[in-house]
């Protein structure tokens, strides 16, 4: 009750009271705080029964006050007071040993508010740098502790501070070897034998040697400059200190905590960055949790759970356990683990490049190789299913270059070379991957396929690279040989090849003299021809689209029978897609002629590649398999159909290309399958009106009525149809595209 009294009465005297000269009224709450531990003989009364809380706002108030009134930049009395007495330093010593109770919180409160509200930059003082180092070492040394809430607000402010001024960050980075052991506790007479004398105003930090680590500097030279700290005995405490705050049960903490790394390693010091990762806890915290949050994962879940899970970020992570239960069983697991997965990414997308490629480096060691490949690579046809839907939304959520490099170079291998038929195996992991396209499991391989069509849509050479375009580097799917020493012609053509001119399929303008030439398809302007008065190239454009559009026969087409699904309906999807491409592959070295065939090896043998001969392989069969597969195959065709690269789009949209013997092309592969298809229509009674039922149906036009004979038949043949009025669309604004950009 006497010391309420005393407090109420000592505000009375002070709003009665001449306003002071600022200084004198900043010293007058300063030694009216030392006063207490010299006066005081209750040390254990909290510190909310003392007038100290109100005299640091006070000192606060008046250095804020005092700053507002000068000019910019200016260093006022009261400030300089603050900095030559050393009063951060005492205030430190003073919370550290947490006197009176509640002393810590106090002092992380007014060191936050100090660096929060003034302007001028006062971290490069020593006697500024120098205590808040320290107080950040006493931040997250016990979980939960009550003082939380106030520490990550501290470490948060030093961030935002270090973000605006980046070179500050080198006083953080401390030599090892320099700091001694501090004693792990003080006790609280101590601080009070050591307190200020009254009539001098000298701080607590110039008597005691709690911070030898620092060579001591005159007070006159109130700043100093940071070195660049390239010893690798460096801590790096700020980052120590955030990591361990990740671990607090309060998610609020936690997500200060993660916003706080991410302000640090978004840094440009390369000092720091190197310290980041080679004398932290991050790469481990980062791929330990995501371990920890994939373990926790149910062994089987439904892929399209996994696939239609609401996008998730990290720090937004609101939910309900009963509402998730009742979605489906691992929904609440599967966020975390997804949000988890977006803040190391995003973390990694912010980084210094040097730390980004560690970080990314460290993800993939512990967590791809050590836990996904296992679960990629293993037999069970439900734990293949669930992890490969799982890698598929992780490859749909990574942004950052550095992790998506990682997990290509994890998922696809890293080797630049062709493929030959006797190194398909050679990375085990990718040949386990596109072997699952062709699975004896339609959902395994729907779901691999759709993967792949999520990855070749990532902006990453390499991946591109390694699927496809190794394999057609040197044209050698080309006819190689002279005029004079190739097979003897049959109807103008070699034996093998696929002849359109003869093919009833097709009429008499479809003849190979009318083609467009690889380089024509993508880089130059339309040819002039004699045979063609047009120059503006819709002529050829026509005859190469119209290859496309009569490749079915009219007794298997019947989407003329149905309203809006021309050729047309897919134009603007293939200009919008086409255009998509453009801007991933811009930065890329893509010619825009084939190379010439005199720079080619075209004597090496072709081979289409791993991935290019299952998905043929599956094309082959497309009258064979059922809808949802054959949808997915032609789904990731006719994406790398639209890729603007001149090989790949020779190859898979050129009608007229001279293959060489034994090799095969799309349209090849097309050709053949339309042969069977014109065996099998004839066996078939009432062919054309049960084909446009089945339309009808997967239209939803029809009700489901009885079953149709050969379902999967008919199916295919839709799927077929639709297929090359796709790439018809494809190689029309392909061309389009590159004669209106040519010169």
């Amino acid at each position: 009750m006497f010391s309420k009294f005393t407090s109420i009465l000592q505000h009375a005297v002070e709003a009665l009271a001449p306003s002071l000269p600022l200084q004198e009224d900043f010293v007058y709450h300063w030694k009216a705080i030392t006063h207490y531990y010299i006066e005081t003989s209750d040390d254990k009364a909290p510190v909310t029964d003392t007038n100290i809380p109100s005299h640091l706002e006070q000192m606060l108030d008046i250095l804020t006050q005092e700053e507002g009134e000068r000019e910019s930049g200016e260093t006022g009395p009261c400030m300089e007071y603050l900095l030559h007495h050393k009063i951060l330093e005492t205030l430190y010593t003073l919370g550290k040993a947490d006197c009176p109770p509640g002393m810590k919180q106090q002092v992380l409160t007014f060191y936050t508010k100090l660096l929060a509200h003034i302007r001028q930059p006062l971290l490069p003082h020593i006697n500024v740098h120098r205590p808040v180092q320290k107080l950040v070492r006493l931040c997250g040394e016990v979980l939960a502790a009550p003082t939380e809430n106030e520490e990550i607000q501290f470490l948060c402010i030093v961030c935002a501070k270090l973000k605006q001024d980046p070179y500050l960050v080198n006083f953080f980075l401390e030599n090892k070897s320099k700091r001694p052991e501090t004693k792990s506790s003080e006790r609280a007479e101590q601080v009070k034998e050591n307190v200020l004398a009254p009539d001098t105003g000298q701080s607590l930090a110039e008597e005691q040697a709690d911070c030898p680590e620092e060579p001591q500097a005159a007070a006159a030279a109130s700043t100093s400059s940071p070195t660049n700290n390239n010893n690798n005995s460096s801590n790096y405490n700020l980052v120590t200190s955030l990591l361990n705050l990740t671990k607090s049960p309060d998610g609020r903490i936690v997500v200060k905590a993660c916003e706080g790394l991410m302000l640090l390693v978004s840094l440009p010091e390369p000092a720091a960055a190197k310290c980041l990762t080679e004398n932290t806890e991050l790469c481990e915290l980062l791929t330990d949790r995501l371990v920890s949050f994939y373990k926790a994962l149910p062994q089987s879940m439904d892929p399209l759970d996994i696939e239609t899970v609401e996008s998730v970020n990290w720090g937004l992570d609101v939910y309900n356990l009963k509402e998730d239960a009742a979605v489906f069983t691992g929904k609440r697991a599967l966020i975390s683990f997804l949000s988890w997965l977006d803040y190391c990414d995003q973390l990694i997308k912010e980084a210094h490049k040097s730390a980004a490629a560690v970080m990314a480096r460290a993800v993939r060691e512990r967590f791809f190789v050590s836990v996904m490949e296992p679960q990629l690579m293993q037999t069970s046809e439900v734990g293949i299913l669930t992890s490969t839907a799982l890698l598929n939304r992780i490859i749909r959520q990574v942004t950052s270059e550095a992790l998506l490099q990682e997990m290509v170079y994890f998922l696809l291998g890293e080797e630049r070379e062709p493929e030959t038929p006797a190194t398909v195996a050679q990375n085990p992991l990718r040949h386990r991957l596109i072997e699952h396209c062709d699975h004896l499991s339609d959902e395994i391989s729907i779901m691999t396929l759709r993967l792949f069509e999520q990855l070749i849509q990532k902006p990453n050479q390499h991946i591109l690279h390694s699927l496809v375009l190794r394999s057609l580097e040197e044209r050698n799917y080309l006819e190689n040989k002279p005029q004079e020493e190739r097979e003897p012609l049959e109807n103008g053509q070699p034996h093998d090849a696929v002849d359109l001119e003869e093919d009833p399929l097709f009429g008499d303008d479809l003849s190979p003299n009318s083609r467009l030439s690889g380089s024509d398809w993508l880089s130059s302007s339309p040819p002039q021809s004699p045979d063609h008065s047009k120059c503006d190239g819709k002529t050829e454009v026509h005859k190469i689209v119209n290859s496309f559009l009569c490749l079915v026969p009219d007794e298997a087409k019947s989407s003329y029978h149905v309203e809006g699904t021309g050729y047309d309906t897919y134009l603007r999807d293939a200009h919008r897609q086409f255009r998509d491409y453009c801007g991933v592959c811009q930065r890329w070295d893509w010619r825009g002629n084939p190379k010439p065939f005199e720079k080619c090896n075209l004597d090496i043998p072709f081979f289409e590649g791993h991935f290019l001969k299952v998905l043929f392989d599956r094309m082959g069969r497309i009258l064979d398999q059922p809808y949802d597969v054959n949808l997915q195959v032609t789904a990731v065709l006719s994406k790398l159909s639209l890729l603007p690269h001149p090989h790949l789009h020779e190859y898979l949209l050129d009608p007229y290309i001279s293959l060489a013997p034994g090799c095969r092309s799309l349209f090849s592969v097309i050709v053949r399958v339309v042969g069977d298809l014109m065996l099998r229509i004839h066996r078939i009674p009432d062919f054309t009106p049960k084909l446009l039922l089945v339309r009808k149906r997967l239209l939803g036009l029809e009700p489901e009525g009885i079953n149709i004979d050969h379902m999967t038949l008919l199916e295919g043949v839709i799927v077929l149809e639709e297929f090359c009025k796709e790439l018809a669309a494809i190689a029309f604004v392909k061309y389009h595209a590159a004669a209106s950009s040519s010169p």
